[in-house]
């Protein structure tokens, strides 16, 4: 119970998070915008954007690919711990419903042993429940922003990017399918790394995919090559951080290794009873 109430406790606190940095405005970012949010934070990321533009002649699109490659790069540190502690936590999804069908009564003597025992797993891993959701709550309001700066921002959407109108779907739909397409490797893989999957992971990687289709062909080409290029480098970052044969292969040698020990002390204990019969 306690831990579903921390899930609903983050989930609002970034929902709240988005409502708060939004303002609930889609006005134009300009020299004049005011706020915190507006003033300081999505003017100043659409004033990169423009200054990287400037090293390629004005060309915005190259602008956005370029900042977009440095925010994700800034942020990478705070990528790799979440993904660390996603997958310690991964790792002991097998123990904890092994403990979950064990202690299946749902009267408070056993789902206070149940909690007692999930926390004793945790700790063993070296698992932070609340920790794992710090690092998506300090990145959300980053990419938030660069998200901001490119859709409100109209000089970003008014250049032009090889058959690209910044400001216009792609009319031939180029970016919408590598958006998708780049999103859906970047799910399998990390799916292809858990020791099991569920029906929610397997309905994320197959619906995210397409909700950045459908989305990517009506909006404009400048968002849509964010997303091209943002789910491009979280392919990268899996296969570098969370390579998923290379995890496969380390989990079979520990496994390997633990048959081989419980085999070890199997062998020694039926030794000793030999022995002890002679």
């Amino acid at each position: 119970m306690k831990k579903k109430i921390r899930k609903i406790m983050v989930l609002l606190s970034l929902v709240s998070l988005t409502v708060v940095l939004s303002a609930c405005s889609n006005t134009p970012i300009t020299e004049h915008s005011k706020g915190i949010w507006d003033g300081w934070v999505v003017l100043n990321f659409s004033r990169a954007i423009i200054w990287l533009s400037k090293f390629f002649s004005d060309n915005y699109g190259m602008g956005i690919i370029i900042f977009t490659i440095l925010v994700r790069i800034v942020i990478l540190p705070l990528m790799i711990y979440q993904t660390r502690s996603m997958r310690k936590t991964q790792e002991v999804q097998p123990q904890l419903k092994a403990l979950q069908k064990k202690y299946s009564s749902r009267d408070a003597e056993t789902m206070q042993k149940l909690q007692a025992e999930q926390k004793k797993l945790y700790a063993e891993a070296g698992i932070n429940p609340i920790a794992g959701c710090l690092p998506l709550i300090v990145q959300m309001p980053i990419l938030f922003a660069l998200y901001q700066a490119i859709w409100r921002t109209d000089i970003l959407r008014s250049g032009t990017f090889f058959w690209l109108q910044l400001g216009h779907p792609d009319p031939i739909f180029i970016l919408p399918i590598l958006a998708a397409l780049f999103t859906f490797i970047s799910s399998w893989l990390a799916m292809k790394g858990q020791p099991e999957s569920n029906s929610m992971t397997t309905m994320m990687t197959i619906g995210m995919p397409i909700f950045i289709l459908i989305m990517a062909v009506s909006l404009p080409s400048a968002l849509s090559l964010y997303w091209v290029v943002t789910n491009a480098f979280q392919v990268g970052q899996t296969l570098v951080i969370q390579n998923p044969w290379k995890i496969r292969r380390e989990r079979e040698r520990k496994q390997k290794a633990e048959r081989n020990r419980k085999r070890a002390v199997q062998k020694a204990i039926r030794k000793a009873k030999r022995s002890k019969r002679k």
